[in-house]
């Protein structure tokens, strides 16, 4: 009999709540971690987010949706928080590396695009997902290829209403 598998997802929080501007509708993160269960068999999905102390309500709804939160110490630049959690979500696949049969990686950002390539070249990488085709790096596309989609794409599914 075959094991389950254990796949998790890796999110970037921060681009991913931008990717509802940039997809002019909002996604629904609830519906979105079923999709991740029932579309990439995802058990843990990692949630990279920068920390703002107001957002207490919001990072207690993502824990009860099923999302592990993986917090960054957010810094303001002229007035505006900045919580680039790269480095967190890389290092937090990396970690977890033996623990999950697969990964998907949640972003549009090209700075994931190496991470992308070595996932794919050791067949760990079930899927990535990018908020549209216009606004997805070139990089990251590019080293996604066919394991690329898009969230523009779901959204009679998972659009909040």
């Amino acid at each position: 009999m075959d094991k389950p598998l254990v796949n998790a997802a890796f999110i970037d929080g921060n681009n991913l709540y931008k990717s509802g501007f940039d997809i002019g509708w909002k996604l629904d993160t609830r519906k979105f971690r079923i999709h991740l269960t029932e579309t990439y068999q995802v058990r843990k999905a990692y949630y990279c987010i920068g920390y703002i102390p107001a957002n207490t309500g919001l990072y207690a709804r993502l824990q009860s949706e099923g999302y592990e939160l993986i917090f960054k110490k957010v810094q303001y630049i002229n007035g505006q928080p900045k919580g680039n959690i790269d480095a967190e979500l890389v290092l937090k696949c990396m970690t977890q590396y033996r623990v999950y049969d697969k990964a998907v990686i949640v972003t549009s950002d090209g700075d994931f695009a190496c991470l992308v390539k070595y996932l794919i070249q050791k067949g760990k990488l079930r899927g990535v997902i990018a908020s549209k085709r216009a606004l997805c790096s070139d990089l990251l596309r590019e080293a996604s290829g066919t394991y690329l989609s898009y969230l523009n794409d779901l959204r009679k599914k998972l659009e909040y209403l």
